[in-house]
């Protein structure tokens, strides 16, 4: 998932770079919900994995 955040963020950035903002809006967007989504999932897993070992 880290893979496609990194891809989607270059897309933004070349499609800024050559003036399509919607493009670039929208693939920032999706990088954005998806770093959410991995936030998340390691802060479960950490939260879970503390709850486990005490």
């Amino acid at each position: 998932m880290i893979e496609w955040i990194v891809i989607l963020l270059i897309v933004a950035a070349i499609a800024s770079l050559l003036g399509f903002r919607g493009i670039a809006g929208a693939s920032a967007g999706v990088a954005k919900f998806l770093i959410l989504i991995v936030l998340l999932g390691i802060l479960l897993l950490f939260l879970f994995g503390i709850v486990v070992f005490a």
